[in-house]
């Protein structure tokens, strides 16, 4: 049987925009930590003194905002193309929160007019010149996740999750989306991993035994990180300073996307 050809209905960005990579940050459901996962990514690549920015794609339940603190809305230039707002350490931000009147003003939208948003973020976004664009994927495998695979130019993946038996299937359904979509599965972040003892330092698995990397060992995927539980990250994340963290957690991830 010959190997399905994926179609291609890749769109362009505007005149305002040169990205030179785009990484797609991904989960199986919500609540693992995608969102986090993202804004420590993009915080530790513009460290490096890479020109950065990020896409939250999860329009009805958008935090990235909130993580660094933004109360600035974002605004349009004269061609209707938006300016997206920008963080204290120069990350570039687009969120559905950003254009709404209240951070908690519902959107209830089906599925096709969330997707084309998010193709609007990449396509009508003045991004300028961005070394990385980080895209906050939504949750799950459905319809708004294979419109962004399919329209916008991925280089490569994290899946974000965390350590559970019955998140190991949803991670893999996740991973084998991307795969049947020709992306490059980057590496695997589990978040809340565990809680090291202020005293001894043992490794506290809080909730639950570590699957990730059983996960990457069957789906031949050599990059892993662990991310534990932080009070320091929880502390910086609810009063918007997410900026201000410093962790080499995920060192082994952002050197692979160093080298896409």
């Amino acid at each position: 049987m010959t190997e399905r050809k994926v179609p291609n209905f890749l769109i362009e960005s505007n005149t305002g925009s040169n990205i030179k990579n785009i990484v797609g940050i991904v989960s199986g459901k919500g609540g693992v930590g995608k969102s986090l996962v993202t804004c420590l990514l993009a915080n530790e690549m513009a460290k490096k003194g890479y020109k950065v920015g990020i896409m939250d794609g999860d329009i009805t339940g958008p935090s990235i905002p909130k993580y660094f603190g933004l109360t600035e809305k974002a605004t349009a230039d004269s061609e209707g193309h938006i300016n997206p707002v920008t963080t204290s350490n120069g990350i570039k931000v687009i969120s559905m929160n950003l254009m709404l009147p209240k951070d908690d003003d519902a959107v209830i939208w089906r599925g096709p007019v969330i997707a084309g948003v998010v193709k609007q973020f990449y396509q009508d976004v003045n991004w300028g010149d961005l070394d990385y664009l980080f895209v906050d994927m939504p949750p799950g495998t459905g319809d708004v996740p294979l419109t962004v695979f399919q329209s916008i130019p991925i280089k490569g993946i994290v899946v974000a999750m965390s350590p559970s038996g019955l998140v190991e299937i949803i991670v893999k359904k996740a991973l084998h989306m991307a795969k049947m979509m020709g992306k490059k599965v980057i590496g695997l972040v589990e978040n809340m991993s565990y809680l090291e003892c202020p005293d001894c330092g043992k490794h506290i698995e809080v909730f639950g035994t570590s699957t990730v990397d059983k996960i990457a060992e069957e789906e031949n995927i050599d990059t892993v990180c662990k991310l534990p539980i932080n009070p320091e990250i929880s502390k910086l994340t609810e009063i918007g300073k997410i900026s201000e963290v410093e962790t080499n957690y995920l060192e082994n991830i952002t050197e692979k996307i160093e080298t896409l």
